[in-house]
């Protein structure tokens, strides 16, 4: 398996000539990396201005390895070949670096570049990528790709602190300006050389004071005065590493490079809104920063919020009453890492009576709404406490907790509730904290544990009684001054006190089901299952020619082809559905065939659009406008990946993608609607399709001028 790095931007506020002066210090060996033996120069060329300098290296390297598997491999030291091409008109140094050494077993690529920043002329960004492909190693590939990922870490913390070290070797030289190269003068090449010597020998002699007092000198990584956002200063498509360390927290230099490389492959995939950096790490540390674990779990859960449109919770949706009186929890202030304190009486709440008189949908939509107030809370205080804060804190105050809370819906409830949020805001408890814990409690915990994350569970601190009180208690985790006045406290909390919901409120179970399928369904989607053989397929019957088709759908699950089809004749529905194509499907998703077997392509009926791929997570939007009226068939149909051939190979990502297709079964949710012919005016602007995926990247266009469809697609 190939392991990729990338760094985010790093700025030194230093001018890039001086910069390259320190960097320049590091050859032909450099004390600060002791793997780091010696260097040879075995290529140089210099371009008749001097504004082109390319160099070539080969670097001697002593490798931190076992004694065992030097000798195995039969080398003391690895050799590897660095290109360095420094361009002073355009201010950039590229670097380029690959092993010489076990070439044929190991594969190393490596580019840095040196830039000038884009809003600052006096500063320096640098950039940082390389590979690791490992074919063979006398049968220890797993130890040298640890060894090898070790020592490029060790050597990336490293990076800034030798630039660091030389620039202030400089300033203790009395350098601290090196002039800009400027095109050669027309004059002798004599006059020349004396006036660049004069120039060079002024300017080191008069600029050491005027730059420190424009805050140039001396000054190696600081952070800018005032918090940056996460583009300034860089492009708005990567992430700078005094951002990262501001609003994100210590990352190590793989976990940024997880961020970046996650976050890059949204911005090239993904269509609609991109989720907040902090959001996309909480993925990653929920699958201890492993990309595809992290970037399979942010998919279907994007695909879930924008089924039940949590992003505009908020703003477009309001607890009932019943929630406002009755539902004893709500946020109180913060605790002592700054972390939003949300606190919840448990045992003052009458779960029974809410279920009752609310059903399962409305409770768990008033917990999406608490789990996104946590969010937007989370981002308040990052910037009031000047740190990062991407979690909160849970306290559950368990007096009066009995057989009560036990009743079966309502447990069942909860462990729904618990399922979602686990899957959805990964990361996002800091810290929980049960108090007054009764006898019945175990009996719970028993229940709901095997539902909770092992990760979440470990953030769970317990306390039985008034335990809470005493050393190690809550006076640990939240300041005297804020403890709440239900818990012996000075803090009047404003938390309903909950108590029984009365039975006047409670609804029959007709009303409920009927509630929570028209929750379930309150979005326009609808969801089918499609299996191998059996594709899902919808009819849209129509009668005036001109009309345009349009759709939207989700791939939820595996890989699909969408396919249009015009038939004359009226399909049958299946027998099974009375409704036909046009019922209301189930949360679980439904699988209904029109197209009759006996049907032949060209005869009974005809593709109207090419077929169209789409990968699992991918969004699709598109229209077609008809030529005729009848029976379109919309279907979605499983997708086999085809037989490998010697000059059409498959690519990697679609190898993996496959293999993570668990059974022939694949996933759609969808939306359709036909736009009238009276109400088309022939402008195809607004009916372009968009592409957006969250597993591919991949680029194509389509159209078709025989269905008078203008479609551009593109992932």
């Amino acid at each position: 398996m190939v392991q990729k790095y990338q760094s985010p931007v790093r700025v030194y506020k230093h001018p890039f000539e001086l910069i390259m002066a320190a960097y320049e210090r590091r050859f032909p060996t450099c004390p600060l990396i002791p793997m780091f033996v010696d260097s040879d120069t075995v290529n140089e060329f210099k371009s008749e201005d001097g504004a082109v300098h390319i160099i070539e290296r080969r670097c001697k390297l002593d490798i931190d390895a076992p004694r065992l598997l030097k000798k195995i491999a039969g080398v003391d030291y690895v050799y590897f070949v660095q290109k360095n091409s420094l361009n002073s008109r355009e201010r950039t140094l590229h670097i380029e670096a690959h092993n010489e050494t076990f070439s044929n077993r190991v594969i190393i690529h490596e580019h840095c570049c040196y830039t000038v920043h884009p809003e600052n002329e006096d500063w320096t960004c640098f950039e940082q990528s390389a590979s690791l492909d490992i074919k063979s190693f006398f049968g220890f590939e797993s130890t040298v790709e640890k060894i090898a990922m070790k020592q490029y870490t060790s050597n990336i913390k490293k990076g800034k602190e030798i630039i660091e070290y030389y620039l202030r070797q400089l300033e203790e030289e009395g350098i601290t300006f090196v002039p800009r190269w400027t095109p050669p003068p027309i004059a002798s090449s004599s006059e020349t050389t004396s006036s660049c010597k004069k120039q060079a020998a002024s300017s080191a002699a008069v600029v050491s004071d005027a730059a420190q007092a424009e805050g140039l000198g001396g000054e190696a990584l600081s952070s800018p005065s005032g918090p940056p956002e996460p583009a300034a200063g860089t492009p708005e498509d990567k992430l700078d590493a005094d951002y990262i360390k501001r609003y994100l927290g210590d990352l190590t230099p793989l976990q940024e490079s997880c961020l970046i490389r996650l976050r890059q492959w949204l911005q090239e995939t993904h269509k609609g809104k991109i989720p907040k950096d902090e959001h996309i790490l909480r993925f990653l540390r929920a699958r201890d920063f492993n990309i595809d674990k992290a970037r399979e779990i942010m998919c279907q859960s994007l695909t879930w919020r924008k089924q039940h449109q949590v992003d505009y919770i908020l703003d477009t949706w309001s607890p009932p009453q019943v929630l406002q009186d009755y539902y004893a929890g709500g946020w109180h202030h913060h605790d002592k890492d700054g972390r939003p304190l949300y606190v919840l009486r448990l045992g003052q709440m009458d779960t029974k009576g809410l279920v009752r008189a609310l059903g399962e949908e409305a409770l768990l939509r008033y917990v999406l709404s608490i789990n996104e107030e946590g969010l937007r809370r989370c981002e308040e205080n990052t910037k009031v406490f000047g740190r990062p804060i991407s979690s909160w804190t849970c306290l559950v105050d368990l007096e009066g907790l009995n057989m009560r809370h036990l009743w079966r819906p309502g447990v069942k409830a909860l462990l729904r509730i618990i399922e979602v949020v686990e899957a959805n805001y990964p990361e996002t408890l800091g810290r929980l904290l049960i108090l007054r814990a009764p006898r019945v409690f175990p009996v719970l915990w028993t229940l709901v544990s095997p539902f909770i994350d092992d990760n979440t569970r470990r953030k769970f601190l317990i306390y039985a009684g008034n335990d809470y009180q005493g050393p190690g208690g809550l006076l640990d985790y939240i300041d005297k001054e804020i403890i709440p006045d239900f818990l012996s406290g000075e803090c009047m909390c404003e938390v309903p006190e909950g108590g029984l919901v009365p039975k006047s409120l409670y609804r029959t179970a007709e009303e409920l089901e009927n509630e929570d399928l028209k929750l379930c369904t309150e979005t326009i989607y609808q969801s089918a299952s499609v299996f191998k053989g059996a594709p899902h397929e919808i009819l849209i019957q129509i009668v005036d020619a001109s009309s345009v088709i349009t759709w939207d759908f989700d791939v939820c699950k595996g890989d699909i082809v969408f396919n249009i089809y015009h038939s004359k004749r009226s399909p049958q529905p299946p027998k099974k559905d009375s409704l036909g194509a046009h019922s209301i499907t189930s949360p679980g998703g439904n699988n209904v065939q029109l197209i009759d077997r006996v049907w032949q392509p060209g005869r009974d009926y005809s593709m109207v659009e090419s077929p169209l791929i789409c990968k699992e997570g991918e969004s699709v939007q598109g229209s077609h406008v008809t030529r005729w009226p009848g029976f379109y068939i919309l279907q979605w149909k499983f997708h086999s990946m085809p037989a490998c051939a010697a000059t059409n190979l498959p690519r990697v990502d679609d190898v993996l993608a496959s293999l993570q297709v668990s059974s022939h079964k694949c996933k759609v949710m969808y939306y359709t609607e036909v736009i009238g012919s009276e109400d088309f005016r022939g402008s195809m602007t607004s009916l372009e399709s968009s592409h957006s995926g969250f597993s591919q990247l991949s680029a194509a266009t389509t159209s078709s001028s025989q269905s008078h469809c203008g479609s551009m697609v593109s992932r």
